[in-house]
């Protein structure tokens, strides 16, 4: 839970892990059929995608170079085996949750958890492409709080209840100041705010880039960051990477269901729910930007 300025109290994820949500054993063959051979892990790769490779029959689904698709598939890893870093040090361990860590700063102070990292990966990947107007998140109570007027120097003051914009300071657009942008938002957005910016997608449309959130408090927030199918049945494969409770690197998962096709996991294994090492979603908590 965060403390502060009393405008509300955010909770981006939960300490709990979800245990009643048992397997469908109606997916064994799914996952048989998914799972045709063990991936390895590259572990001199040091992208996601040089890092985890696709099982036999299935090619990585094409991305533009620019996109957030590529983006997503290139972020930097630490080096093979490296524990997940809290934003105080502390190390979390593995715990059979996750096979990589995404080698991204994430502060000093609690807030870079689960969906401040999927917000963090959308605005780091428009920064990056100078596609500043797009850059915008709301508050838990609506504000929208958007790169275009930070960036101008205005800066937001939080009174009570009550959120404006504020001129004092001079405009820039440096990585020191954008970030300074992106905690403002950690610190009144989250799953709640997140969740209700977002449309609906269908697992059949999912794409790089599409999130599984539950807002809430508690709620969660997870990414797909890579995808790949197989071209004759158009049967598709995915990772996902998360932060959690306290704020904390990013990782990407373990399949939990499947350990032969792990860390992929099968859209075809999903009937209603979507099972994670520290969190369950419907099928129906599929999103998109």
């Amino acid at each position: 839970m965060r403390t502060g300025i009393n405008l509300f109290f955010l909770f981006g994820c939960t300490f709990w892990m979800l245990l009643n949500c048992g397997q469908n054993k109606s997916t064994d063959k799914k996952r048989l059929a998914i799972a045709e051979v063990s991936q390895k892990i590259d572990t001199t790769g040091n992208t996601i995608v040089t890092r985890f490779q696709v099982p036999e029959g299935f090619d990585r689904i094409s991305a533009d170079s620019n996109s957030f698709s590529s983006y997503l598939r290139n972020l930097p890893l630490k080096p093979a085996g490296s524990l997940v870093t809290y934003f105080n040090g502390d190390v979390k361990p593995n715990q059979n949750v996750y096979d990589a860590v995404v080698d991204l700063p994430i502060g000093k102070r609690d807030l870079h958890q689960c969906a401040d990292a999927v917000m963090r990966l959308r605005a780091d990947y428009l920064f990056q492409n100078k596609k500043y107007d797009s850059i915008h998140f709301n508050f838990i109570n609506g504000f929208k709080a958007d790169y275009a007027n930070w960036r101008k120097g205005k800066r937001i003051l939080v009174k009570g209840n009550k959120v404006s914009w504020k001129q004092n300071s001079q405009a820039s657009d440096s990585a020191k100041d954008f970030w300074k942008y992106l905690e403002m938002v950690f610190s009144y957005a989250g799953t709640a705010s997140l969740e209700k910016e977002m449309k609906s997608i269908s697992l059949a449309e999912m794409r790089i880039g599409d999130v599984f959130i539950k807002g809430g408090f508690p709620g969660h927030a997870l990414i797909v960051v890579d995808m790949a199918h197989k071209k004759d049945t158009n049967e598709k494969i995915f990772l996902l990477a998360q932060s959690y409770m306290p704020a904390q690197e990013i990782q990407v998962l373990k399949n939990p269901n499947n350990t032969d096709l792990s860390p992929w996991y099968g859209v075809s294994e999903i009937s209603n729910k979507l099972r994670t090492p520290e969190w369950t979603f419907k099928k129906s908590e599929l999103k998109r930007f």
